[in-house]
């Protein structure tokens, strides 16, 4: 699920904190992003109050948030920094594209997810990708969402915005639910991909979350996508 049909203004660069507890991944991801001008990284922190401190301090466009660190890890810290109310998006890191935390932190209001082996070129791409408003997950954590979501006990979540969906925005939706880019869904739909981002916007605005991570969870968590379903 990744939307990287994406310009990118070199003229302001994207303001990036980056939070792990290990020294040496905040050295290696600091050296990568160092050397890119359209990137500034304006903080570290070795924990998620840290980071959350070096968010209300810097105000930065992305935080790599990793999951596992002391004192609050990166799960509770996604939630409260979302709940300030600030433009920081966030993008999970991990070890693992299997690590369980991955879609608890998503649920928390993360954009997307990267593993911590990925290649410089993708670590940079994938800044700017969340830092335009997009979202990021790879393959094999997209599957992982999905038998999550078949595994879900108890009864569906209600979204009463899902009510308000035209139809041509609920099949939008559902096909952002199967992975597909804007480009993508444009094809699919014969339509303009600037109509197919109108679309999504106003998905977003009727369901009340910030990105296309969020509105595809609730899709699921409503029923209205079920795993193993063909869009």
């Amino acid at each position: 699920m990744t939307d990287t049909d994406q310009t990118f203004d070199d003229d302001t660069p994207v303001r990036v904190i980056i939070a792990d507890d290990q020294p040496l991944i905040r050295a290696g991801f600091s050296m990568i992003l160092a050397a890119e001008d359209s990137i500034e990284l304006v903080g570290e922190a070795g924990n998620g109050r840290e980071a959350l401190e070096a968010v209300r301090e810097h105000r930065p466009d992305v935080v790599l948030m990793d999951i596992r660190m002391p004192v609050m890890n990166g799960i509770e810290a996604t939630r409260e920094l979302i709940a300030l109310g600030i433009n920081t998006a966030v993008l999970v890191l991990t070890t693992f594209d299997t690590d369980e935390n991955v879609y608890a932190a998503l649920r928390a209001g993360a954009s997307g997810f990267l593993l911590k082996d990925t290649q410089p070129n993708e670590l940079v791409n994938a800044v700017h990708v969340i830092a335009a408003g997009a979202s990021l997950l790879s393959p094999s954590v997209t599957r992982r969402l999905i038998t999550t979501f078949a595994n879900m006990p108890g009864e569906l979540e209600t979204s009463p915005g899902l009510a308000e969906l035209t139809q041509r925005e609920n099949d939008v939706l559902l096909l952002m639910a199967s992975g597909m880019s804007n480009s993508e869904i444009a094809t699919q739909l014969f339509v303009g991909e600037t109509t197919v981002k109108t679309h999504v916007g106003r998905i977003l605005t009727k369901l009340g979350v910030r990105d296309r991570v969020q509105a595809v969870i609730k899709a699921y968590e409503s029923g209205l996508v079920k795993p193993g379903s063909k869009n």
